[in-house]
C-alpha cells in the first residue's frame, strides 16, 4: 500500500450528501477481486449516459477535475452496502483523499486499508473547503497527515483529528497484510517452535 504523507492538488467538489457505495461503484462491476482497474467506473452512472458517453456537467468529466487528488464532499458519504470495491475505485482513479462532515463507518474504516484518507470536519470548515475547490485546477489544497491539517489554496487551514493508529498504518503504507508481514519474525519463530515440538504435524 502506498504511504501517505502530504498531498498538495486539484480538490473536486462533490457537494451531495448521501452518496451511497452503489454510486460510488455500481454493482455490475463487482465481479472482480482486484484493487486494480475499476477507477474507469467510478461513479459510473453519473459519469456516463446508457451510450457509454462522458455526461460533461459531472465533476470528474470536466477538465479541471480530471486530475483530482481531493474530494470536498456532503454529508454521510459511503452509506450503503459495506462493498470494499468502493475506495479501491476511488484510489484506482487517483483520489488519496475524501472530505466530508460524516461518513458511514465501514467505508470510513475501509479507506485506511487502502490507503485513502478520510477527513471528518465541520460542516462550515467543509463549506470553505468546498469554496475553494470551486475554483478549479489554478486552486491547489494542501492536505498533510504529519501535521493533521487541511489548507487552502489562500492559506486557511483547518485541523482534523485521527486514530493514531490508523494515522501510523497511512504514514506507513500498511494494509492488514503489511501488518502482519511486521511480525514475521516472532511468526518464523513460533513456527519453528511449533516445529519442533510437534514435528508429526
Amino acid at each position: 500500500m502506498d504511504k501517505f504523507e502530504k498531498i498538495t492538488g486539484v480538490a473536486a467538489p462533490m457537494p451531495m450528501v448521501n452518496v451511497d457505495t452503489d454510486m460510488i461503484i455500481p454493482k455490475q462491476f463487482l465481479k472482480t477481486i482486484k484493487r486494480s482497474g475499476l477507477g474507469v467506473n467510478l461513479f459510473d452512472e453519473m459519469r456516463f449516459d446508457r451510450e457509454g458517453n462522458e455526461i460533461a456537467d459531472f465533476v470528474l468529466n470536466q477538465p479541471q477535475y480530471r486530475e483530482a487528488e481531493i474530494l470536498v464532499a456532503g454529508d454521510n458519504f459511503g452509506c450503503g452496502s459495506s462493498r470494499e470495491h468502493a475506495p479501491w475505485a476511488i484510489k484506482d482513479f487517483g483520489i488519496r483523499c475524501v472530505i466530508a462532515p460524516s461518513f458511514a463507518d465501514i467505508f470510513y474504516n475501509n479507506c485506511f486499508k487502502n490507503g485513502i484518507l478520510p477527513i471528518a470536519l465541520p460542516q462550515d470548515q467543509v463549506d470553505v473547503l468546498m469554496k475553494d475547490a470551486e475554483k478549479g485546477s489554478n486552486a491547489r489544497m494542501i492536505v498533510d497527515l504529519v501535521d493533521q491539517t487541511v489548507t487552502t489554496s489562500d492559506g486557511e487551514s483547518f485541523a482534523f483529528e485521527v486514530d493514531a493508529f490508523k494515522k501510523h498504518c497511512l504514514l506507513e503504507g500498511l494494509d492488514d497484510i503489511g501488518l502482519t508481514m511486521e511480525k514475521s519474525a516472532a511468526i518464523d519463530t513460533f513456527e519453528a517452535q511449533a516445529s519442533a515440538a510437534r514435528p508429526w504435524v
